[in-house]
């Protein structure tokens, strides 16, 4: 999912205010931002995985929603790779002014990247409806699907925890991604199920179509971050 974020120094990283902060000396810091680096990167090598996986078997079975997916990790394996460099910036002390600049048009790309594939799922669903093309069932992308819904939970619960406790507005925006891929997972699951257990072929562009209220929130995120620079984070998770 394309990830809403912010770069700031260390002692700038707003908006998780001080209660959404936990305190930690400057080595349980060191300890929780390396912590955080390897959740990224985990994260960014099952978004490689999740990518080439969903597109490969989407335009094998002719599969929407798998496509949709694969494009959607596409675009937050760019944002995410930028989040990465973030982190690495803020464990050598570096300045990250670049950063700033980078992420605002990382932003940029994922916004209209995610705004394009909205409408091509649009596009390409209805003209499937019209067509009355039938997807093949996809055991391998109900699998995917499978594991993306246990997975992502996990990396979330990962993110959220070392966020708070080194005070990171960008990661916890990251996190709060990572809960929007699940959703888009148990959607995508739905309707490949339904495509191969029934035959129900308008079930697989039906959540492709459904898929879209995720991507566009995802979408105006990322305007957002691209306009101002700002990122989205609550105290309430």
């Amino acid at each position: 999912m394309a990830h809403d974020i912010k770069a700031v120094p260390p002692s700038e990283d707003t908006t998780l205010n001080a209660t959404c902060i936990s305190p930690t000396s400057p080595s349980q810091h060191i300890g929780q931002l390396r912590l955080g680096i390897w959740i990224e990167t985990a994260s960014l090598l099952w978004m490689t995985v999740e990518a080439g996986v969903a597109l490969t078997v989407g335009y094998v079975t002719h599969s929407i929603s798998l496509q949709g997916f694969g494009i959607d990790s596409i675009i937050e394996l760019i944002t995410g790779g930028v989040l990465l460099w973030r982190l690495l910036v803020e464990q050598r002390n570096g300045s990250t002014e670049m950063i700033r600049r980078a992420e605002r048009r990382a932003s940029w790309v994922a916004a209209i990247g995610l705004f394009g594939l909205a409408a091509y799922i649009v596009a390409d669903s209805a003209l499937t409806f019209v067509t009355r093309s039938h997807p093949e069932a996809s055991w391998w992308g109900i699998a995917l699907a499978v594991a993306a819904a246990i997975l992502m939970p996990l990396l979330w619960q990962g993110k959220l925890r070392v966020a708070k406790r080194i005070g990171s507005a960008a990661l916890k925006a990251d996190a709060v991604c990572s809960v929007t891929c699940a959703y888009m997972s148990f959607t995508l699951l739905i309707g490949l199920s339904l495509n191969a257990l029934f035959g129900w072929w308008w079930a697989d562009p039906l959540a492709a179509l459904a898929l879209i209220y995720f991507i566009v929130q995802e979408g105006r995120e990322a305007l957002h971050e691209a306009r101002t620079g700002d990122a989205c984070s609550c105290c309430d998770e």
